[in-house]
């Protein structure tokens, strides 16, 4: 189901015309919605291709605490979505909303279930070398994104900052997107409903409602169209960050792939 989500979303905007998807919020630029996804698939693949360290989820789940937390974390999910888009996607709605329903409906969510005793996951520890299994699809990634013809276009906004601000900046977008993104949709959302529904299941359910807020920012016709938009833009990449977290259970893999997407295109103008 969550599949043919996608699926119909490219179909729509290849019947309108309109394949081109927005790489950012800053301007209306747009790239062919295939450049997002041959990175990503290639990234998958290689995912596939590399289980040198696969942190298998536990086959049964314990139930109550954890179908809480799973339904309570969807819904802060939903609701930073629908109020991003009803408040009109710009400062200070933007990052109000996602400190409030992204780390602090969490932080309160946790610090009950840790009274409780509730449910929490709990991963075997890597060796040491195991780390560094994702860096051969996150290589690959990298190299497909920005230095082959799919590169996404530079941005000319770096050289006007000046340095402090261009640091600030950067900082505090990893802060506030990747680090804490990539926490509640990937280590937060998707572990609690693969417990609950299997790998890909969760992983499509977490991909969609991380893609789904960006039309608050990014939208610009009828919703319709921005949804099919954001689902084959940051679906698509969603999709590939949710499989190196099921696979591996490591933060760095997701933070770099996040924070590359953001920041790249300001750094590489500078050079």
């Amino acid at each position: 189901m969550g599949l043919a989500v996608y699926a119909g979303s490219a179909l729509a905007l290849l019947l309108t015309g309109g394949t081109g998807v927005r790489y950012t919020a800053d301007h209306q630029g747009t790239i062919p919605m295939w450049f997002r996804w041959v990175p990503a698939l290639v990234g998958i693949a290689l995912v596939r291709l590399v289980p040198l360290h696969e942190r298998p989820s536990p086959e049964k789940a314990p139930g109550r605490g954890l179908r809480v937390q799973a339904v309570v974390l969807l819904a802060a999910a939903a609701l930073f979505a629908v109020g991003l888009r009803l408040l009109g996607g710009g400062e200070p709605a933007h990052t109000a909303l996602k400190l409030l329903l992204l780390l602090g409906v969490p932080a309160v969510l946790f610090w009950v279930s840790r009274r409780r005793r509730a449910w929490k996951p709990d991963f075997p520890k890597p060796q040491s070398w195991q780390r560094f299994a994702p860096a051969i699809p996150v290589l690959a990634w990298l190299l497909i994104s920005y230095a082959t013809p799919l590169a996404v276009p530079v941005s000319a906004d770096a050289a006007a900052l000046g340095p402090a601000v261009l640091v600030a900046v950067l900082v505090l977008g990893f802060a506030l997107n990747a680090l804490l993104e990539e926490v509640f949709y990937r280590r937060w959302l998707q572990t609690r409903w693969e417990f609950l529904l299997g790998r890909w299941p969760a992983i499509v359910l977490a991909s969609l409602f991380w893609a789904v807020w960006h039309i608050g920012i990014q939208g610009t016709g009828p919703l319709g169209v921005d949804l099919a938009s954001v689902v084959v833009n940051q679906g698509v990449q969603g999709l590939f960050l949710g499989y190196l977290w099921s696979r591996y259970r490591e933060m760095w893999p997701l933070l770099t792939v996040h924070g590359a997407t953001n920041a790249l295109p300001l750094l590489i103008s500078l050079l």
